[in-house]
């Protein structure tokens, strides 16, 4: 995407539903050019008038008009500018909550592959930068732009042939300014690597606090910290300077130009070709012309900012997920949750080894099968793919003879509960966390999930109840009871497939015993698919499949398993042992 496509779709995205506002801005820009330009040229008539003349009629009519001028400068310049606030806000908000919706919507493999600090630096930093572009940079092109005419039209009115040599400035200005805006992007986008590479280490930080202190790293950690800071930090030095390398530049071009003026200027007063009134008029129409061609001058590299800002952002925006629906896809309609793969093979993007190859299994509806296997055999794989967290490279799955490719991912994943290996639980109320798998839920229904699931034994020891913050994450309760509460929004979705990704695998052995009796309450009549760890929940299943390397070796009961499968007799002895 190259820089005009870029301003295209800023502008059509962004900025044309803001016109009427911009405009309005504009116009104001307008009235701050006009009095800017009339402060310059009431010296002229205030000096000859006043000073030179001494014209007693215009003692006061003359700094009235001054006081009116700037007081109209500084009121238009405060409606420009805080109209155009408000714009930048609505178009950052436009642009988080795009960003935020392409971030929850995308698939499961984009997010995989990217910290989420580098999203968050994406959310932040580079939305300001762009920001910055459609908003600021609009003020100042506009109001900038027609002080400068404003100005170098007063100038031309007292002195044509000065006017002209102070114009050579305006192209000196603007290429050393193009040389710097070249610069700006390349250190801004380095800038932003390093504000990424940081919030990515701090949530490492805060995720895993508990571990760098049994392993003593604190000094360890320190030292990167510094290291990361450190590397942000000479990067936003690096930044500031290309950014003020323009001032030393501007103020050499503008000590020329003011010393050629006052050599040019004085040579025509001698001769008599210039007058005094015409000079100070000219003068100060030339030093308030300063402001506006600095900023001009500097304009370029705040744009170059926001479109290194916008290369970054507009990609994620417009990203396009693999998993896609076709369509009209219909609904899917359930009835007895039966799950068929046929040949399923699978590989990770970029990968060349599959991950699954050629797999055929049918889960049986409404009863329980169980994965068994190695860690790193595939079975989780079998897992994500059912609810399309992942698409298949080649084979089918199907759901009571519907191919699960055919229909819409919506009302598949609604007949489908999950309870992760990983407990994933929200900062809010133990009572909002169960009511995640159904919104619209009743009190009651609630209360009743989490009783089934047994959280109501540590729930009514709490101080709020139900109504408990638990922390990031769960962070307040044990491993236990995030796992109950986890169950228990499996429990109150209600749906006809259930997938149990080593639901128990966290749980001593009392609460574990209350776990299978609600897991027994939770998978009655439904379709249900368990990698388990632990016999007893593998035990409990019709149809147990033993996974290895990506292929489904061994497929039966527990009895008829131990008899020909060794992968599964070893699982068995190891979890006798355990027992």
């Amino acid at each position: 995407m190259n820089n005009k496509e870029i301003l295209n779709k800023l502008y059509n995205n962004y900025t044309k539903s803001f016109l009427p506002k911009i405009l309005f801005s504009v116009f104001f820009s307008l009235l701050v050019a006009g009095s800017t330009s009339a402060i310059a040229w009431l010296l002229d008539p205030a000096i000859k008038k006043i000073f030179i003349e001494k014209d007693q009629t215009l003692i006061l009519l003359i700094p009235a008009a001054i006081i009116l001028a700037f007081t109209t400068k500084g009121i238009s310049l405060y409606i420009a500018k805080t109209t155009l606030i408000k714009v930048g806000q609505e178009i950052t908000k436009i642009l988080q909550l795009q960003l935020m919706k392409s971030i929850i919507k995308a698939d499961a493999e984009i997010v995989d592959k990217k910290h989420s600090g580098k999203f968050i630096s994406h959310l932040n930093f580079d939305i300001s930068q762009m920001t910055n572009l459609v908003s600021v940079v609009i003020l100042n092109i506009a109001k900038d732009s027609l002080t400068l005419i404003g100005l170098i039209g007063v100038m031309f009115y007292q002195n044509w042939r000065l006017a002209l040599f102070a114009l050579i400035m305006i192209p000196l200005a603007s290429f050393a300014a193009k040389s710097l805006g070249k610069r700006i992007g390349k250190v801004t986008t380095q800038a932003q690597e390093s504000s990424g590479i940081l919030t990515t280490y701090m949530l490492e930080v805060f995720k895993n606090h508990k571990i760098i202190k049994i392993f003593q790293k604190e000094n360890y950690e320190f030292l990167r910290a510094e290291k990361f800071i450190n590397n942000l930090k000479q990067r936003l030095v690096k930044t500031a300077m290309v950014l003020v390398r323009a001032s030393p530049i501007m103020e050499t071009l503008t000590g020329f130009m003011i010393a050629g003026l006052i050599y040019y200027s004085g040579n025509l007063i001698i001769k008599q070709e210039l007058d005094i009134n015409n000079f100070f008029s000219f003068l100060a129409a030339m030093m308030l012309a300063y402001q506006p061609v600095r900023s001009l001058a500097t304009i370029n590299m705040s744009i170059n900012q926001g479109l290194s800002a916008a290369k970054r952002i507009l990609p994620l925006i417009e990203q396009e997920n693999n998993i896609k629906e076709k369509p009209n896809a219909l609904p899917l309609k359930t009835t007895n949750g039966e799950i068929k793969f046929e040949n399923i093979s699978f590989k990770y993007n970029n990968e060349e080894r599959e991950v699954l190859n050629s797999i055929n299994l049918n889960i049986v509806g409404g009863e329980m099968t169980s994965l068994v296997g190695h860690s790193g055999a595939g079975k989780t794989t079998i897992l994500n793919l059912i609810p399309r967290f992942y698409d298949k490279v080649s084979g089918d799955i199907k759901i009571d003879g519907q191919s699960i490719y055919d229909i819409s991912i919506s009302s598949l994943r609604k007949n489908i509960s999950l309870v992760n290996q990983d407990t994933t639980l929200f900062d809010d109320t133990i009572k909002n966390n169960i009511a995640y798998a159904n919104l619209d839920a009743t009190e009651d229904e609630i209360f009743e999930a989490a009783r089934l699931s047994h959280c109501n034994e540590f729930i009514d020891k709490l101080p709020n109840k139900f109504d408990t913050a638990i922390g990031e994450n769960g962070t307040r309760l044990s491993g236990g009871e995030k796992q109950r509460l986890s169950i228990a929004r499996a429990m109150l979705k209600k749906s006809k497939i259930i997938l149990l990704d080593e639901a128990t695998s966290s749980l001593d052995a009392e609460t574990e015993s209350k776990i299978q009796e609600a897991i027994k309450l939770l998978t009655k009549d439904r379709t249900t698919l368990v990698i388990a760890h632990r016999l007893s929940t593998v035990m409990n299943s019709k149809t147990i499949c033993v996974v290895d390397n990506g292929k489904i070796i061994a497929e039966g009961n527990h009895a008829e398993l131990l008899q020909k499968s060794d992968i599964y007799k070893n699982f068995y002895e190891k979890q006798l042992r355990k027992d």
